[in-house]
């Protein structure tokens, strides 16, 4: 996978973790939406946890209702 996929499926998470704002989102459920695999889900997730306005944190997937892990944009 070339780097212009992974930006590529970056912004695509970006995205909907955006679109979803601000409810919490799981890693699981942001894969499954968009055809990726978990793992770069993940990868994603802790990066954007750096950013200013992101959080991940344990909560009620809005998705799937599960709690775990997620991750939401609190401030645009």
């Amino acid at each position: 996978m070339g780097a212009d996929s992974t930006d590529r499926d970056d912004g695509r998470i970006d995205a909907l973790i955006g679109r979803l704002a601000p409810e919490p989102v799981c890693d699981d459920c942001v894969a499954e939406r968009l055809g990726l695999a978990t793992e770069p889900v993940t990868h994603r997730a802790h990066a954007l946890a750096g950013i200013a306005g992101y959080q991940r944190a344990g909560a009620s997937c809005t998705l799937c209702a599960t709690v775990k892990v997620t991750t939401r944009l609190v401030r645009r």
